[in-house]
C-alpha cells in the first residue's frame, strides 16, 4: 500500500499557526496533538536532546483521517531563508476556494499576506482558473486557486 499522509511545517509559533489554518481554510483538528521526544526521535532526526511540539490538522475536503497538515515546532530551531517560489525543493501548498479574492482578504486578515498578483488563465475545455500567491504568518507560501466554466 502506498499513500500520501501528511505534509510538515516547523512553524515558530505553532499555536498562531495552528489557529490560522483553521481559520482561514477550515482545517480541523483530529485529536492527534504531539509532544514528542526521547531516543527514538533523536536518532530519526539526527538531533540530540530533540523534542516537538504541534498538531495534525485535516485537510478541507477529504475524510476523517488523512492527509493532514503536521505544524510543529522544535524546541531548537535553525533560522530559514526567506520563502521565494523558485527555489528549489518544495515551494507551496494550494488551496482550491470558492472565490479567491475572499480567501486572500482572509488570509490577510489573520497575519498573512499577499505574494504576486492574482491572475486569471484560460485552459483547454473553456475553463478559467484563478491563481494567487499568498504567504501565510510565518512567510511560508500558499497557492489559493479556483476553476469555473467560461461564461459563452
Amino acid at each position: 500500500m502506498i499513500r500520501y499522509v501528511h505534509t510538515n511545517i516547523i512553524a515558530k509559533d505553532v499555536a498562531n499557526l495552528i489557529a490560522f489554518y483553521k481559520q482561514v481554510f477550515r482545517c480541523r483538528s483530529i485529536g492527534e496533538t504531539r509532544n514528542l521526544q526521547g531516543e527514538w526521535l533523536d536518532k530519526m532526526t539526527s538531533l540530540n536532546h530533540t523534542h516537538i511540539t504541534g498538531e495534525h490538522l485535516l485537510l478541507p475536503g477529504y475524510e476523517d483521517e488523512h492527509p493532514t497538515l503536521e505544524i510543529f515546532s522544535y524546541d531548537e530551531m535553525k533560522s530559514r531563508m526567506p520563502a521565494e517560489i523558485n527555489r528549489l525543493g518544495i515551494t507551496h501548498i494550494a488551496f482550491e476556494v470558492d472565490n479567491v479574492e475572499e480567501t486572500l482578504a482572509k488570509v490577510i486578515e489573520h497575519g498573512g499576506k499577499a505574494y504576486g498578483e492574482l491572475v486569471k488563465a484560460d485552459y483547454p475545455n473553456d475553463m478559467e482558473a484563478i491563481f494567487v500567491y499568498a504567504q501565510d504568518p510565518e512567510g511560508n507560501i500558499i497557492e489559493l486557486q479556483s476553476w469555473s466554466k467560461k461564461a459563452k
